[in-house]
C-alpha cells in the first residue's frame, strides 16, 4: 500500500489514502467540536484535519527530507458521488427560482474575473515584476484552479518568457485553495450577524444534518435506495460524458452526473409516481457529506505545504491583495446583488470558495453554513453549476485577451 521510490519518497496507493482521508475527516470532526472559535467561523471539519494532516507531512519533510505523496485516483469517484446527490436533490421548482441568481452569479464571476486579472497585473507592476506573473496569481491559478494554471502553463512560457509558470500557477493555486477554505465561512458569519439573517428552521440541509438537531434515524433501505439512485444516475452521467468527449467537448466528469441526477428527480416522480425516489432524504444527505468531506479532507492533506513556504515576496503581495478583493467583493457586491438574504449570505460563502480555490471548496463552505443555520437548495444548485460550466469558459476567454495585452 505503500512505496518506497528510488528518490526516498513515500508513495501511497489509493485504497490506503482514501483510509486516511476518513481518518483526517474524523480528526476535523473531532477538533470542530471541541474548538468553539472553529465552529464560530464556520471553517469546515475537512479543512481542520486536512491542514493538520498536512502540516505534519511538512514537518516529517523538512525532519527526514522524506516526502510523502499520494495516489488520489479514488478521490474523484468521491467528488462523482457527491455533485450526484446535489442532483437528485433538485427539483424544477428549486430551479426555476434559482434562475435569477444563476445569471446573476455569472454577471459576478465575470465582474470578479476581470477585478482579479487587473489587480494582479498592477500589483506585479507596482512591484516591477513582469505583468504576467500578475496574470498568473490572477484568475489563471485562482478562479482556475491547479487544471487551469497547468494547462495554461506552457503559453506564459512561449509568449511571454515566464520561465517557471507551472510551478507559479500550481504554488498560487495551492495557496489559493488553503485561503478559500479558511475565507467563505468567516464573510457567511459576518454577512449573517450584520443583517441578522436565518435560514429556514425546519428544512434538512442538502449535505448532513443540522448541528443543533437530533441525528435521523437511516435503515437498511434508505440507505440502499440512496445508494441505488445514485449509481444509477452516475452511469447515464458517465455515459454522457464519454460521449461527449468522443465529440470533443470537454467538462469535469460530474457535471453529467449532477445533470442526470436533476433528470431522473424531475422525471422518475411523473412518469413512476409509486416508485420511491429519495430527494432530501437523511441516507442521501449522510452519503453527500461524507463524500464531500473525505474528497476535501484528501485534497488539503496531500498539499506540499513547503511548496507554499517557498512563496516570493510578489507572490504574497499578490495572493493578499487577491484574498482581500475577494472578501470585499462578496460582502460589498455579490450580497447585494443576489437579494441580500439568507440563500445570498451562503452563495457569497461559495463565491469564495471557487473564486480562490475550486467547486468542492465553496460546497464545503457552504456545507459548514448550512449545517449550523438550516438549508439553502437554491445555493446548492446554483453554485456548482456556475463553477462547472461558467467559469472555465470566460476564464479562457479572459485568459487569451489579457495574454494578448500584457
Amino acid at each position: 500500500m505503500i512505496e518506497r521510490l528510488p528518490d526516498g519518497e513515500l508513495f501511497v496507493r489509493p485504497f490506503l489514502a482514501v483510509t486516511i482521508g476518513m481518518v483526517v475527516l474524523f480528526a476535523g470532526k473531532a477538533i470542530n467540536q471541541r474548538c468553539g472559535l472553529l465552529r464560530e467561523y464556520n471553517i469546515p471539519e475537512p479543512v481542520t484535519g486536512g491542514l493538520l494532516f498536512a502540516i505534519g507531512f511538512w514537518v516529517v519533510q523538512m525532519a527526514s527530507g522524506i516526502r510523502v505523496t499520494f495516489d488520489l485516483t479514488a478521490r474523484d469517484v468521491l467528488l462523482v458521488y457527491f455533485f450526484t446527490t446535489i442532483g437528485i436533490n433538485a427539483s424544477l421548482s428549486e430551479i426555476k427560482a434559482g434562475g435569477r441568481p444563476l445569471v446573476v452569479l455569472i454577471a459576478l464571476v465575470a465582474v470578479l474575473m476581470l477585478l482579479q486579472n487587473c489587480l494582479g497585473i498592477a500589483v506585479a507592476t507596482l512591484l516591477h515584476r513582469p505583468p504576467a506573473l500578475g496574470l498568473l496569481a490572477g484568475s489563471v491559478s485562482l478562479l482556475g484552479g491547479h487544471g487551469t494554471a497547468v494547462a495554461w502553463a506552457p503559453a506564459f512560457v512561449t509568449t511571454k518568457g515566464v520561465a517557471d509558470a507551472l510551478g507559479i500557477g500550481v504554488i498560487c493555486a495551492t495557496a489559493g485553495l488553503v485561503l478559500a477554505s479558511l475565507a467563505g465561512g468567516p464573510v457567511a458569519r459576518f454577512l449573517l450577524r450584520r443583517h441578522h439573517l436565518a435560514g429556514p428552521a425546519q428544512e434538512t440541509p442538502d449535505v448532513g444534518v443540522r448541528y443543533d438537531e437530533a441525528r435521523p434515524e437511516i435503515d437498511y433501505f434508505s440507505f440502499l435506495r440512496a445508494l441505488l439512485a445514485i449509481h444509477v444516475s452516475a452511469l447515464l452521467g458517465i455515459l454522457a460524458h464519454e460521449w461527449l468527449t468522443r465529440e470533443g467537448f470537454t467538462l469535469p466528469r460530474f457535471v453529467p452526473c449532477l445533470l442526470a441526477g436533476v433528470l431522473f428527480a424531475n422525471l422518475l416522480p411523473r412518469v413512476a409516481p409509486r416508485l420511491p425516489w429519495p430527494s432530501h432524504a437523511p441516507a442521501l444527505a449522510l452519503i453527500a457529506e461524507v463524500s464531500l468531506g473525505v474528497f476535501l479532507a484528501m485534497s488539503l492533506m496531500s498539499m506540499q505545504l513547503w511548496t507554499l513556504a517557498s512563496l516570493a515576496g510578489p507572490l504574497v503581495a499578490l495572493l493578499g491583495v487577491q484574498l482581500a478583493l475577494t472578501v470585499a467583493f462578496a460582502i460589498f457586491v455579490a450580497f447585494r446583488a443576489l437579494g441580500r438574504n439568507y440563500d445570498a449570505a451562503v452563495m457569497c460563502a461559495g463565491l469564495a470558495g471557487f473564486a480562490l480555490g475550486a467547486t468542492p471548496t465553496a460546497m464545503a463552505n457552504m456545507t459548514a453554513i448550512t449545517q449550523r443555520y438550516g438549508a439553502s437548495h437554491v445555493a446548492f444548485l446554483v453554485v456548482p453549476l456556475v463553477g462547472a460550466f461558467a467559469i472555465d469558459l470566460m476564464n479562457a476567454v479572459a485568459i487569451n485577451t489579457f495574454l494578448a495585452m500584457v
